[in-house]
């Protein structure tokens, strides 16, 4: 099997899917929170996606379900220890973000002409 010539390919894939930085960023900086709160942050993100997500996200060890057997039973969902250490990654490609997403904006608007 050949090498992969790129070391954060795999990476990408698991951070970086569709939604998966989305349900992310907001446990990481809003913390625990129930599903229907989530939702809240993220409408454009069905229930059923966001159940995806966040049973990929806790199957990759990135984010914790934790089930309370009260009336009603309560599910809350927060980043795991690893899941955090994505922090600093978000944090420097939103700072990236403010700052070259203007000049992306212009080479598309110049690639697509008038």
């Amino acid at each position: 099997m050949p090498e992969d010539p790129c070391p954060i390919g795999p990476v990408v894939d698991v951070v970086f899917g569709r939604w998966t930085t989305h349900v992310l960023w907001v446990l990481t900086n809003d913390g625990r929170m129930r599903f229907t709160e989530l939702q809240q942050r993220l409408p454009m993100i069905s229930p059923k996606v966001l159940t995806q997500r966040l049973r990929q996200l806790e199957r990759d060890g990135l984010v914790e379900r934790s089930y309370f057997p009260e009336m009603p039973p309560r599910v809350e969902y927060e980043t795991t220890e690893l899941g955090r250490t994505l922090s600093p990654v978000f944090q420097t490609l939103a700072a990236w973000s403010d700052r070259h997403l203007d000049q992306i904006a212009a080479a598309r608007q110049r690639y697509d002409g008038p």
